[in-house]
């Protein structure tokens, strides 16, 4: 039935988490409201830019990676955890 999607296991992987993140970041969002702050952009931003601003670092590094040193990606994992952790802290 979805075999024109090519459905891996992967890529069931990758959706099923990221609909996790904004299933948590819904309930974190309800259960905890927050006030923008201000970071190192010097911009207002809240939990939920700083997790578009990981997702979309992450698909440029991920990209960069393919481009660069090629299919081979759990390192390429660690730098966009590492790019999160930074976003999250200082952004």
């Amino acid at each position: 039935m979805l075999d024109w999607m090519a459905w891996t296991g992967p890529t069931a992987i990758f959706f099923v988490v990221i609909a996790s993140i904004l299933t948590v970041f819904t309930v974190l969002a309800i259960k905890f409201p927050e006030t923008p702050r201000r970071g190192i952009l010097r911009i207002e931003t809240t939990r939920g830019d700083r997790l578009f601003i990981t997702l979309l670092g992450s698909a440029f590094i991920n990209l960069a990676w393919l481009g660069l040193v090629g299919a081979y990606q759990p390192f390429a994992l660690v730098v966009c955890l590492v790019y999160a952790a930074a976003v999250f802290r200082w952004v």
